[in-house]
């Protein structure tokens, strides 16, 4: 069906021709925006209405319409210009608020970073000190442990000054004897 559209409007003679011969030369539209009188409201006491006045009624129709429009124009810029005042402010309040949200967050990554240097400094200094509390506990007991040895010898060294003193154990020589220290 397409392709038997061309063949027919190819062979028709009518179509050849210029369907629209007065488009190809200019127009004249002179005749359609002429200056016609138009008829104005009635007045009282005056039978006709001079050419002039009509003309400034039908201009100052123009000039109202016009100022209205030029009104209009002027909120619909100045709207605009608010607008973009509007836009702008909200961008730097944005901006201002995103730059606002970097320096706290670069302030909290410094703090952060202190602060975990801070601790690392504490945890390093505990457990120095835990260490230095284990080796003086460690120490502690051995300390103990040789005090009690040592008390240990000397009561089995009173013990045999003691058993020495008894008159029928005479044997040692009385210049020999040393007193027995008092037991705590």
């Amino acid at each position: 069906m397409l392709s038997t559209v061309p063949a027919i409007i190819s062979s028709n003679p009518m179509i050849e021709s210029d369907p629209f011969p007065s488009l190809q030369s200019a127009w004249d539209c002179s005749q359609l925006f002429s200056n016609t009188q138009s008829v104005g409201p009635a007045r009282s006491g005056s039978a006709s209405i001079e050419p002039n006045q009509t003309q400034t009624h039908s201009n100052s129709g123009l000039d109202e319409s016009n100022q209205t429009l030029s009104i209009i124009d002027e909120r619909k810029r100045r709207r605009m210009i608010s607008n973009r005042e509007s836009a702008r402010r909200s961008r730097m309040r944005k901006q201002n608020h995103l730059e606002n949200l970097r320096n706290q967050a670069n302030r909290l990554r410094i703090e952060n970073r202190e602060l975990t240097n801070r601790l690392r400094f504490l945890l390093y200094h505990c457990h120095r000190v835990r260490t230095d509390n284990d080796r003086l506990r460690s120490e502690s007991t051995v300390l103990r442990q040789k005090l009690a040895d040592m008390h240990q010898i000397l009561l089995f060294k009173q013990l045999q000054q003691f058993s020495s003193a008894w008159p029928c154990n005479n044997v040692t020589v009385m210049s020999e004897q040393i007193p027995p220290p008092l037991i705590i």
